[in-house]
């Protein structure tokens, strides 16, 4: 078993500004990114909202299979922060700052331009697993806040660090990819998104990558150049 580069047994509180640990303020990002998503969710309601759709909605049918990439998506970022937290913290910055950028330039559009979605079916015509828990997110989460979608920006995010982690073999980065792929093709046929806020997307993950991983890229592009 690999060995972690950072020792957590010794990690308090206190230690948050020891270099060891400074890199973990960076979840703080998450604190402000929740406020700030209930606080649009609760002051702007859904006929301030501008409903977003595009044709390929209408030619993506529902497919309730599709929730467990959804919701698989949860446990992705977990594991891949707890993943780099542990064996490669220069990713793990570099994954936390993507999100964090993907989340103040979402609800920073959220707020100035709110979005919603009128896709999700009225009723199924199936009754299962995956419809019960759909039914389930459907009334826990409302359907506005669409446009750039966060799940197909954070995924973006995932696959990208993945696909920078040395230490990782050849068939888990693409394991990750395809399943980040998964994912953002998921937010269509469970009617959480419309196509349009994948690509609304794309320019956002563009600017974070920037952001977050411009020093790697400028890196591997200086030993081409020397090559």
């Amino acid at each position: 078993m690999r060995k972690p580069v950072v020792d957590y047994r010794e990690f308090r509180l206190s230690k948050l500004n020891d270099p060891r640990f400074s890199h973990l303020l960076l979840l703080l990002g998450w604190v402000g990114y929740f406020l700030l998503y209930f606080l649009t969710e609760f002051f702007i309601p859904a006929e301030r909202c501008t409903p977003v759709h595009c044709i390929l909605d209408d030619w993506i049918p529902f497919c309730e299979v599709f929730i467990i990439p959804y919701v698989g998506w949860y446990l992705l970022i977990v594991v891949s922060l707890l993943y780099f937290a542990l064996y490669n913290v220069e990713n793990f910055k570099r994954l936390q700052t993507f999100i964090i950028v993907t989340q103040v330039v979402a609800i920073a559009i959220y707020i100035l331009f709110p979005t919603r979605q009128d896709l999700r079916p009225t009723e199924f015509a199936r009754d299962n697993l995956f419809t019960d828990i759909i039914k389930h997110l459907y009334a826990v989460d409302t359907n506005t806040g669409v446009c750039p979608s966060l799940h197909c920006a954070y995924s973006i995010g995932i696959a990208s660090v993945w696909l920078k982690e040395k230490e990782a073999s050849r068939w888990v980065k693409w394991a990750v990819v395809v399943f980040c792929a998964l994912v953002c093709v998921s937010t269509t046929f469970v009617k959480q998104h419309s196509a349009v806020d994948f690509f609304a997307a794309l320019p956002v993950c563009l600017l974070a990558e920037w952001i977050a991983c411009g020093s790697w890229w400028r890196e591997k592009l200086k030993v081409k150049k020397i090559a």
